[in-house]
């Protein structure tokens, strides 16, 4: 038996050989298969969860981004309300009518209805109370003591001279509160978001670096100035973000001169004893903006913002200084100032390329908008009987509304209103502000703007980096820079409504079809509703 098998091995042994090789190969090559199929694996995984990474991070970075428009508009708020005291001129158009019912009285002690006639509100008692209501902020309370304190320097103005203060007052405060209110937007999306690209690459390389000994436990690492450089300097990015001192503190005062002057040339010859329409209203609205923004499409394309939003060179400095950064932090160093001069310069071509004044133009938009439909719901009611004012001097009349007329109201019901939206406009607090929703949910491309800054000039943070890929997929070439601005075409369409611009369909257009561009001209083309993609 032992020598048959013998014989028989050694009568087959090629034909064993030979299959014992096979099956050595495919189990070797299956083996490699495997291993090439769980690598693949592992890094599909490892993708999606550096995809998801980078999602999470960017939403939580838009939503700091509310919350710091949020925290940083009551400052501005604050002194636009003080400069343009509507409550005030209110309150002291309350105080001459009192001293004529008081003088009428004290007079022979009966009146006639004519004499009663010529004492009458020219304002509605309800419109008057919500212009000087004490329950929105705190110079309506020191109104009475200004103008009583006050009397005796202030020149006297008769009541048209008020009401036509009034008027032009309520409506500059309630604009300019919008346009600082879509600057401060953009502007702190800009900021929050080329500092969320530098702590991402940051946290990367981290991840990416293996630690000199691996060994042992590292609490902290400053020695790695890469890692410094791309987002762990706290210093610079505390001086970089007191830049937005420059809009709340000396920005809006030249964008409330601007839109003054436009407001008086738009409706100076206005009377609040008038009828408004809804569309004339609208139309008054958006040649206020044409004035402020610019009368054609390429004026609006080329209106430049970052006098409103940096300083000059010469005055950094002295915005530091206000902004009380140098006082309180380390004194800068080399690569401080070189870092926070890389970001302003960076912020600054984001500020002056075109898809910044396009995503500007559609905030706008958005806010007006929301504005005008307030003005809507609260002034021009639809049914019922509106009581408006006549004449400054007599007695207020019973206008009754029928369905021709339901979009007709007089301008002082609309003024109230826009006295009552300024403060709603620069509520930092609860409820959630209605303006700064209405943007987060209405301009999608304000999104897509931001993930156009996380994920751009990636090469220019990786020091000697050759050519990389951004989140958004593309590849970026070195040579390639943020200044390379995206020229945004717009398609006119027909009339514009509510004070808006028409928006038309955009494209991006450049020759050199930089990453920026590229990045630009996908985010807009998906709708991005939850950030950039890996």
């Amino acid at each position: 038996m032992i020598s048959a098998t013998r014989r028989w091995f050694r009568r087959n042994r090629k034909t064993l050989a030979i299959g014992t090789g096979v099956i050595g190969v495919g189990y070797l090559a299956g083996q490699y298969v495997i291993s090439k199929i769980s690598e693949a694996r592992e890094r599909m995984s490892s993708d999606r969860i550096a995809r998801e990474n980078l999602r999470r991070r960017f939403e939580q970075n838009q939503t700091d981004c509310t919350y710091t428009v949020l925290a940083l508009l009551p400052t501005a708020a604050e002194d636009i309300l003080e400069a343009l005291p509507v409550e005030e001129l209110t309150k002291e158009l309350q105080k001459k009518r009192a001293e004529r019912l008081a003088r009428l009285n004290a007079g022979e002690g009966t009146a006639t209805g004519s004499e009663m006639s010529s004492i009458a509100p020219s304002l509605p008692e309800e419109d008057l109370k919500s212009l000087s209501s004490d329950s929105f902020l705190r110079t309506s309370q020191l109104g009475d003591l200004n103008i009583e304190g006050d009397a005796s320097s202030q020149p006297k103005r008769n009541k048209t001279q008020l009401w036509n203060e009034v008027k032009i007052t309520s409506i500059t405060r309630s604009y300019t509160l919008i346009y600082t209110l879509s600057l401060l937007t953009i502007f702190t999306r800009v900021q929050l978001n080329l500092l969320g690209r530098r702590n991402y690459l940051s946290s990367v390389i981290s991840l990416a670096t293996p630690p000199a000994d691996s060994s042992t436990i590292r609490l902290e690492d400053h020695d790695d100035d890469l890692t410094q450089t791309l987002g762990n300097d706290f210093e610079t990015n505390r001086r970089y973000l007191a830049f937005s001192w420059w809009l709340l503190h000396r920005g809006w005062k030249q964008l409330m001169e601007e839109v003054q002057t436009a407001v008086v040339e738009v409706f100076g010859s206005l009377n609040p004893r008038d009828d408004i329409s809804f569309d004339k209203l609208s139309q008054l609205t958006l040649q206020v903006r044409k004035k402020i923004e610019g009368d054609t499409e390429e004026d609006r394309k080329h209106r430049k913002w970052l006098a409103y939003l940096l300083p000059p060179r010469e005055e950094e400095d002295h915005l530091l200084e206000e902004s009380g950064v140098l006082g309180v932090t380390e004194p800068s160093t080399p690569q401080t100032t070189a870092t926070l001069r890389h970001l302003l310069d960076e912020t600054a071509d984001l500020i002056d390329s075109p898809t910044f004044t396009r995503v500007q133009m559609l905030l706008n938009n958005e806010c007006f908008e929301t504005l005008i439909q307030q003005c809507k719901m609260d002034a021009f009611k639809s049914a019922g009987p509106v009581t408006a004012p006549q004449s400054f001097t007599s007695v207020a009349t019973v206008v009754p509304i029928t369905e021709d007329s339901a979009l007709k109201t007089k301008l002082a019901n609309v003024l109230a209103v826009l006295a009552r939206q300024a403060h709603v406009i620069g509520n930092g607090t609860s409820p959630p502000n209605l303006y700064v929703t209405a943007m987060d949910q209405g301009v999608r491309e304000l999104e897509a703007f931001a993930a156009v800054v996380y994920s751009s000039n990636f090469e220019f943070e990786l020091v000697g980096a050759g050519s990389t890929s951004d989140p958004l997929g593309q590849a970026m070439p070195a040579h390639d820079s943020a200044s390379s601005s995206p020229v945004i075409v717009g398609k006119e369409d027909d009339e514009p409504k509510h004070g808006q611009f028409s928006e038309g369909t955009s494209t991006v257009a450049n020759a050199d079809d930089g990453p920026l561009e590229k990045a630009w001209g996908r985010a807009v083309e998906e709708q991005p509703s939850s950030g950039p993609t890996a």
